[in-house]
């Protein structure tokens, strides 16, 4: 999955997304609402601004083709499009017409309010004009097309049909996250992507029942058939992915995230990850599961969130092993366990860390590692390389090859992440993750653990956990040997 140079245009609706994070302490005496105490503020691009981010996210190059306000907003918009590598702004710069901007109330894990400044009727003749001429100067040199469709009056039947006019011309593939129940709005796309929730109201339109997983892809046929579209891709969350494509049966694949946490921007997500692969060469069939896949981790984040390419290949190769949940949690590098440990944090979850050789799996280290899951949210395990367990347990060990070891870790269910260090001591992933809470056993002190002051110095803590007595990897070997011998 390289989508290195893979251009995409998209052209929709961009909006400004504004994210409130804070904690309720108390009811107002004002009024029977919560007080939000705010502790941090984010602001990203949302809408067709979001299919772009993750295009970019994961390699790709994006042209973003909308319309912003010359407001604050706007000038937001064009900041954060400024600072992402491989976003192009191509869009169209409105003195009558404001930003869209979404402000989200966050307490906890759960949002609050939120609070909408748009206009959403048709935009003016001139305004639809410059769309259109944005669309013909930037397509030529894109692999494809993406519409965004918000319904917040950009995208009228003009510039729809000339935008899929022009990239038909140039051969491109044409792809759709519509918002209209008419799906021949967007006549001669090759594929749209809805949702569950509009596939049944477009289904409505034409008088077609969808209730049944077989009446869900005989209503995609008959609106594919309307529409003149290749495809049709429809999001049902929990029930995964089901594609329809002209001539041929309807596949399905499961949904895979481990823990659905916000939903918010997975379509823009599966459009994205949908039109690189198939920008690359891949066929409808594999894009759909490289998308599902995408789904199931952005997901778990908080907001309008993104993943990078080492995400979606984890995730890939997570799917496509006889048990995801295990391959799932294992990293190859600190930047994979980074990003993981960033989306619980933002998530507000307490991450713990602890680390060891674990060479053969005992009831000491299960014990062990149960009692840390109990005094955090999420449980990073660290194991020495076969090299570095070689320096400090001599010759012969270890037994069991690091694979090996990190596979039986992983298979407990209170272990969230693993991954490996080569050094001697795990300082520099210490460093570099930050965990909450660092973990090791009662027999060390508090001083002698490595990382703890680190972990201290940024509010964290150290907790010493009781160990179970004469269970040990060395003593297993001795017995071993003993019997043998």
């Amino acid at each position: 999955m390289d989508f290195r140079g893979q251009r995409i245009l998209c052209l929709g609706d961009v909006m400004l997304d504004r994210f409130q994070y804070g904690r309720i302490d108390r009811i107002s005496p004002e009024a029977p609402v919560p007080v939000v105490r705010v502790v941090d503020s984010r602001a990203m691009l949302g809408g067709a601004g979001n299919v772009a981010r993750n295009i970019v996210s994961l390699g790709g190059e994006a042209v973003l083709v909308g319309l912003v306000g010359e407001d604050g907003a706007g000038r937001e918009v064009a900041s954060l499009i400024a600072a992402s590598p491989g976003l192009v702004d191509a869009n169209v710069r409105s003195a009558a017409r404001p930003t869209i901007a979404k402000t989200r109330i966050i307490a906890g894990h759960q949002h609050v309010v939120r609070l909408d400044e748009e206009v959403t009727e048709g935009v003016s003749a001139a305004e639809g004009a410059a769309a259109r001429a944005r669309v013909s100067e930037m397509l030529p040199g894109c692999r494809a097309l993406v519409i965004s469709d918000y319904a917040k009056g950009l995208l009228s039947a003009e510039v729809v049909g000339h935008a899929i006019a022009e990239a038909r011309r140039l051969g491109l593939p044409v792809l759709v996250d519509p918002k209209r129940d008419d799906f021949a709005f967007y006549r001669g796309a090759t594929v749209l992507t809805p949702n569950l929730r509009e596939l049944r109201a477009a289904a409505r339109r034409i008088g077609v029942p969808v209730e049944t997983d077989e009446e869900v892809a005989e209503a995609a046929r008959a609106l594919m058939l309307e529409a003149e579209a290749g495809a049709i891709l429809v999001t049902r969350s929990e029930k995964g992915m089901l594609l329809v494509e002209a001539g041929s049966g309807a596949q399905a694949v499961p949904a895979h995230a481990r823990e659905v946490f916000d939903v918010s921007g997975a379509g823009d997500t599966v459009i994205a990850v949908v039109a690189l692969a198939v920008a690359a060469g891949q066929a409808l069939p594999r894009a759909m599961r490289i998308a599902n896949a995408a789904a199931g981790v952005v997901v778990g984040k908080l907001g309008t969130a993104t993943l990078d390419i080492a995400e979606l290949a984890a995730a890939v190769e997570a799917d496509a092993g006889e048990d995801a949940e295990v391959a799932g949690k294992v990293v190859a590098s600190a930047g994979q366990a980074l990003s993981v440990v960033e989306g619980w944090r933002r998530r507000g979850l307490e991450v713990g860390f602890t680390n060891g050789c674990f060479d053969i799996l005992h009831r000491g280290h299960v014990t062990m590692l149960q009692a840390a899951r109990a005094k955090c949210d999420r449980l990073v395990v660290a194991l020495n390389t076969d090299e570095s367990v070689a320096r400090l347990k001599g010759p012969g060990r270890p037994v069991n090859a690091l694979e090996d070891r990190q596979a039986v870790i992983a298979a407990l269910q209170s272990v969230d992440l693993v991954l490996s260090f080569a050094e001697d001591t795990p300082l520099d992933l210490i460093t570099r993750l930050g965990p909450d809470v660092l973990f090791k056993g009662a027999d060390y002190t508090e001083d002698q653990v490595v990382g703890g002051e680190v972990v201290r110095a940024r509010g964290g803590r150290v907790a010493l956990i009781d160990l179970v007595p004469g269970r040990s990897t060395t003593s297993i070997i001795a017995r071993s040997r003993a019997m043998a011998g």
